[in-house]
Order: structure tokens, then C-alpha cells, then sequence
């Protein structure tokens, strides 16, 4: 099945199921502080493999203790699709593990 961007009502409502995340333009953000540059890093890396199982990928900054990402599907033209909600949900679900907020 192909992938189609969603609708903006969609994504406003999808949101309001993943605090913290945000629409910037047409991308899905969110950054996380965590207690220490290496717990940062720790969940780079676990974000990393995440996105390798999905074959979905974010711009993903890591700061000295936070972690940022910004996310489109660039095969419909940098729309927000489906991929990039699972990721975000994928990514909510792992967070807490790392100490993130």
C-alpha cells in the first residue's frame, strides 16, 4: 500500500496523542533532556536502530544533554505520513528508558 501524507486535522489530532511532539511547517519535532551527554547518546543510538527496523529516518541533533528530531517522509514530497507517526511513537515508547523528558 502506498504511502499518502495525512491531512493537517489528522496530524493535529494524532498529536494531541503524543505530547511534546509538535508540527513545525511540515515536519514532526520533538527534543527530550536527559540527565547526561552519555544518556543522550545512549538513546541516539537506540533511535538509530529503531529507525533502521522501520527504514524510516529523522534529522536526529544530539546536544550536550539533549536530543532532538525532526521528521517528514521525503518519498511524497516531505509530507507527514503514517512512517512518521509510527516513529514517533516507537520513539515516545523508548524514551522513558533512557530518563528522558
Amino acid at each position: 500500500m502506498p504511502v499518502e501524507p495525512l491531512p493537517h486535522q489528522e496530524i493535529e489530532d494524532r498529536l494531541a496523542e503524543l505530547p511534546g511532539w509538535s508540527l513545525d511547517t511540515d515536519r514532526l519535532t520533538r527534543s527530550y533532556r536527559l540527565g547526561s551527554h552519555f544518556a543522550a547518546t545512549a538513546m541516539v543510538v537506540h533511535i538509530a536502530q529503531v529507525q533502521e527496523e522501520l527504514g524510516h529516518h529523522s534529522d536526529l541533533t544530539l546536544g550536550y544533554n539533549t536530543v532532538t528530531l525532526s521528521v517528514n517522509t521525503h518519498s511524497v514530497g516531505g509530507a507527514v505520513t503514517e512512517k512518521d507517526f509510527e516513529l514517533a511513537r516507537r520513539v515516545e515508547d523508548l524514551a522513558p528508558g533512557h530518563g528522558a523528558h
